[in-house]
């Protein structure tokens, strides 16, 4: 594809000039005209454009720009008897595309609009679990939204499979998936702002007026706070309205100084979260059925009294460090420079005082116990919880340590003495029948809801997090076996027996959206590599990782992640050639665009091919990074948006 340094001289002086003003299209000459085959394309989706220019025949070159007014292609073709056509590669911001038509004499013909493009959350390799898995998560949490009228104002969030209600902690993990169909981002958030206590503390749910349901808080849960401060976070990256970020700011910092200085949720002598002996970050407590306070009916420990056994849960930590780490982040953005410095060191400070505490070498203890006693029936030593798993993606372990959980819940798979179909545990091994009474409901005995049950929102987070500690192979075995699983039924449940077999009851709908929402940001996260590092993909990591699926040859590759709030997206076209004979060149390629203007591109190498010949960058040699990650190599190199073409040769 020419360059503009091919055109002459005093063409690219108008198109210097065109590229420092307003690309406002201008009346094309009425003997010259260009048309695009369609109104409104793909990124990255071949499109034909036909020209015509009256009496002419030779060379013409195209020009196009988004509609920032980045150049994103020069298309040259030839006419003759004043036809001719172009194929075009469409790139850059959303939105309408302009471009200017000049013919070898440098005269510009035409201009005007050329086409819109629009981008759609997609993944096409030809391997159908990964091509239709974002279609069926959209369509299992359609039926987890949840829109009505609140205080005057539309609410509109996503419930869990068990629960009629808004809950904050259910609509957070269900954040995975969402942001990439759902424009209303912001209003829950809003709700939950406007009856925040003055003390910082938050509701586990907003109120439901037709049913005739206030909002309220179960005591026992302490992970709340930080959950909405990194909501607002993800909400702020996924939108890029920064205003609205800056007014929900001081609410965040409000919530995150609750946790800090309760009594109920933080331990001063360790300097940790901690919270009552409940299973991982459930909300009930250790201890037989009682009687509920307020109601004088049987019920499971949902309060704080003189008989809570305290102790400290790991995943309330690690959720906290990660919380105070964005919210550095959003006060950076509004010039509390010193003050993010502080939470960034708190945070590191947590997880020193954790790991000292609960890390075993190789996950993190359940519960420490603030003061000791015995809960016969389990060796609590050897309890694996589901907030390990969530652990991988908070960005606060070393490799080390997210290597060593995922080789511990790969050892569980393989350990021919289990017979559960999987290894995504709630927890394991589970408490013996009534540690946790539950006045008969599910959960009370082994292998049942969060008391070892198997649930996809831990196979979800362990997929995405394999992908990124160089278990690759892994998390694609993982999707794989989750689209069986919602194959045999055509549903997802929140939770299954070890059995396989699933609770019929109604208050388990048969579209989970934590699970499925965990898969889907492992396969477009971890498989597609796709990540946002910066706000509405401003910058974007790259990191397709088909070489690794153990099933499948994968040579080609189409994705899309797209923000449905915002205009953001990152695409690529991946395409790796094997070596035709032993010994000979393999090569990979990648084409990739997006609306931001960094990319960072880390290609996973086939493990078959180690050495790098060449590397070139938009027909350039460039400089480039090898990173290892465990066993896997990664050729990483930084590139300027919105043209990006990597064509690596190995052997």
């Amino acid at each position: 594809m020419p360059r503009l340094p091919s055109l002459p001289l005093f063409v690219l002086v108008i198109l210097l000039v065109f590229t420092s003003l307003p690309l406002v299209p201008v009346q094309a000459q009425a003997r010259a005209s260009f048309t695009s085959a369609h109104p409104v394309v793909a990124p990255l989706t071949p499109v034909v454009v036909n020209v015509n220019v009256a009496d002419y025949s030779g060379p013409a070159t195209l020009l196009v720009f988004d509609g920032r007014g980045r150049e994103v292609g020069t298309f040259s073709l030839t006419l003759a008897d004043g036809f001719g056509a172009v194929e075009v590669l469409p790139r850059g911001t959303l939105g309408n595309h302009w471009a200017a038509l000049f013919l070898d004499d440098g005269r510009q013909v035409a201009n005007g609009t050329l086409y819109r493009l629009d981008a759609q959350t997609t993944i096409e390799t030809g391997v159908v679990p990964f091509d239709q898995l974002y279609e069926r998560v959209a369509e299992f949490m359609a039926s987890k939204r949840l829109s009505y009228t609140l205080d005057g104002k539309p609410v509109v969030g996503y419930r869990s499979p068990d629960s009629p209600l808004l809950w904050l902690r259910d609509h957070y993990y269900q954040n995975r998936a969402f942001r990439y169909f759902e424009t209303d981002l912001t209003s829950l958030l809003e709700a939950n702002r406007r009856i925040q206590a003055e003390d910082g503390s938050l509701p586990d749910f907003v109120a439901r007026p037709d049913w005739n349901i206030a909002a309220m808080r179960t005591p026992v849960e302490a992970d709340v706070e930080y959950l909405y401060v990194q909501l607002i976070y993800e909400t702020w990256q996924t939108t890029g309205d920064t205003a609205w970020m800056l007014g929900m700011l001081p609410s965040a910092q409000k919530a995150i100084n609750y946790t800090l200085t309760s009594p109920m949720r933080w331990e001063p002598t360790l300097g940790l979260v901690k919270r009552p002996f409940t299973i991982d970050t459930w909300d009930f407590e250790y201890g037989p059925t009682t009687t509920d306070p307020d109601t004088g009916k049987p019920a499971p420990r949902h309060w704080i009294d003189e008989q809570t056994k305290w102790g400290i849960f790991h995943g309330d930590n690690t959720g906290l460090a990660e919380a105070l780490r964005s919210l550095a982040t959003m006060e950076e953005r509004a010039g509390q420079v010193e003050l993010a410095a502080q939470r960034r060191s708190l945070a590191n400070d947590i997880m020193v005082r954790l790991n000292r505490l609960s890390w075993n070498g190789t996950f993190y203890t359940h519960h420490v116990k603030l003061v000791p006693y015995q809960v016969p029936g389990v060796d609590e030593a050897t309890q694996l919880s589901l907030s390990n798993a969530v652990a991988l993606n908070r960005g606060v372990l070393s490799l080390t340590q997210g290597r060593a959980i995922l080789a511990e819940y790969q050892r569980r798979l393989n350990d021919p003495s289990r017979t559960a179909f999987a290894e995504w545990y709630s927890i394991d091994p589970p408490f013996p029948p009534g540690a946790f009474g539950l006045d008969g409901r599910l959960g009370e005995r082994p292998g049942e809801y969060v008391n070892g049950g198997v649930m996809p929102l831990v196979g979800g987070e362990l997929a995405r997090g394999a992908f990124r500690h160089g278990y690759e192979s892994y998390g694609f075995d993982i999707l794989y076996r989750y689209d069986q699983l919602i194959r045999r039924t055509g549903s997802t449940y929140l939770w299954y027996y070890p059995t396989g077999g699933v609770a019929i009851v109604r208050e388990f709908l048969p579209t989970d959206g934590w699970g499925s929402s965990a898969m889907l940001g492992a396969l477009i996260e971890g498989a597609a590599g796709i990540e946002d590092r910066g706000l509405i993909y401003n910058t974007a990591r790259l990191s397709p990782r088909w070489p690794a699926d153990p099933r499948t040859p994968i040579t080609s590759a189409y994705a899309v992640a797209r923000y449905a709030a915002s205009n953001g997206y990152a695409a690529y076209r991946w395409n790796y050639t094997p070596p035709a004979t032993r010994g000979g060149d393999g090569r990979l390629t990648l084409e990739a665009t997006g609306s931001g203007e960094n990319i960072q591109v880390r290609l996973l190498l086939p493990p078959t091919l180690r050495t790098v010949r060449s590397v070139i960058l938009n027909g350039q040699p460039v400089a480039y990074q090898i990173e290892t990650v465990g066993p896997s190599r990664y050729l990483v190199l930084n590139a300027a948006g919105p043209l990006v073409n990597v064509q690596v040769t190995l052997r």
